[in-house]
């Protein structure tokens, strides 16, 4: 198999210092390498995104895992999804059998549950994207919010995630009883406030927001070059 890199990257601006963050590593038969490098910038807050990147062994099978997870309003949601949202997916006793069944119960369950703990985890929320890579074959990618995922195989560039924006679901969002602000030199925003139309967490925001996230897989060959995981503060710079 080609090189296929998973880059998990994000960018966040805090404090008056720059701080980063970063690592590599590969697959236990070296096939499949990845890094990941995250910012901290400018901003008078601290740092809100978290990531994942290694590889596992399960049941005698490989699974690379990656994601990242940009939160608001706080740390504690995008970290409480960094030790529990892989778990969850794999506790799923599906999950061999069918892994999008699997993640769309587990992302349901973990907010829940971040719902449930808002007491200790307040009322801040996190976007996500994640991929699974299961046996260096077959990946799983998903993701809420506006955190995305492309993948590039035989030069072809293609973007596997969904941009949850608050003006492409007005009519889910309105039907929960909610509304979205478009105001001048502001970007769309759920009840004038969140940036996302699907999020983990916000439970404020709720009854308004879905944390059902979009699900796609794609087969890994010697076509497929590299994927790539970031934050909408990396898209926004460089799109």
């Amino acid at each position: 198999m080609g090189k296929f890199c998973c880059f998990p990257s994000s960018s966040e601006v805090v404090g008056g210092q720059s701080s980063s963050r970063s690592g590599k590593g590969r697959s236990g038969e070296g096939l499949v390498k990845y890094g990941f490098s995250l910012v901290k910038g400018k901003a008078n807050h601290p740092m809100e995104d978290y990531h994942v990147a290694n590889f596992i062994n399960v049941q005698d099978h490989e699974l690379g895992l990656f994601a990242i997870y940009d939160g608001h309003m706080g740390p504690t949601v995008p970290a409480y999804l960094q030790k529990h949202l892989f778990s969850n997916i794999l506790k799923e006793g599906e999950f061999w059998v069918d892994p999008r069944r699997s993640i769309q119960k587990a992302y349901e369950k973990t907010d829940q549950a971040i719902l449930s703990n808002s007491s200790d985890l307040g009322r801040g929320g996190s976007t996500a994207v994640t991929a699974i890579l299961i046996n260096g074959r077959r990946l799983w990618i998903a993701n809420v919010g506006d955190s995305r995922a492309l993948l590039s195989q035989g030069g072809r560039t293609m973007q596997m995630s969904t941009d949850h924006e608050p003006r492409a679901e007005r009519s889910s969002i309105e039907n929960r009883g909610g509304f979205v602000s478009n105001l001048p030199g502001d970007v769309p925003r759920v009840n004038g406030q969140l940036a996302v139309s699907r999020a983990f967490g916000d439970k404020g925001l709720k009854t308004h927001l879905s944390s059902e996230p979009d699900i796609t897989d794609a087969y890994v060959d010697s076509q497929t070059d590299v994927l790539v995981l970031a934050s909408d503060g990396i898209w926004k710079l460089i799109c």
